[in-house]
């Protein structure tokens, strides 16, 4: 892995322009909100990457000033959040998303994705399969965690498109925090 470096939004365009559609990953370098260098910010970076159809994933840490940030193509049948969602929206409204961008969007929208997008951490509550699936000691250890660990926990069960989905999903987590039977409280 090679990091890439822009000193812009428009210089990370100009590589998806040209690479977007043939491209699997790419690693930036990004600067962090207090450094002096000229590197693209992350804000810039993910708003970019969406239009062409982009996601951002993995993140490493790199030195005092910058960090890496992997950007792949979307996956065909990958979950949406509201962010990236509401993200999109605006970028549409600012004239700003490109073919390849519009259509991760329309297929997303024709296959019900798009309106199934999953709560960002800021606003997620603990889902009623996850509530009912935890007995009163796996309840405990789910509240005892950092708000963080518990977003990660739920993260697959928000995602999850179907209630049999959902029920299933809600009983592994609850079997990961040592509580296998459901609450009968």
């Amino acid at each position: 892995m090679t990091p890439l470096e822009f000193a812009d939004r428009a210089a990370w365009e100009d590589w998806l322009e040209a690479h977007h559609a043939d491209g699997t990953e790419a690693w930036l370098r990004i600067g962090k909100r207090r450094t002096a260098l000229a590197l693209v910010r992350i804000e810039e970076a993910l708003d970019a990457a969406l239009c062409f159809g982009w996601i951002d994933g993995q993140r490493k840490a790199l030195d005092a000033d910058s960090f890496l940030q992997r950007y792949t193509p979307r996956r065909p049948a990958g979950a949406w959040s509201q962010v990236n969602r509401a993200k999109i929206e605006a970028l549409t409204a600012a004239g700003r998303m490109r073919p390849a961008g519009l259509a991760r969007v329309a297929e997303a929208k024709a296959d019900g994705r798009w309106a199934a997008a999953y709560e960002p951490q800021s606003t997620a509550a603990v889902p009623p399969e996850l509530t009912a699936a935890l007995d009163p000691a796996a309840a405990a250890a789910f509240d005892a965690l950092p708000r963080s660990e518990r977003y990660t926990l739920m993260l697959p069960l928000l995602q999850a498109r179907t209630a049999a989905s959902r029920t299933r999903i809600a009983a592994r987590i609850a079997a990961s925090l040592g509580a296998a039977a459901p609450r009968r409280d």
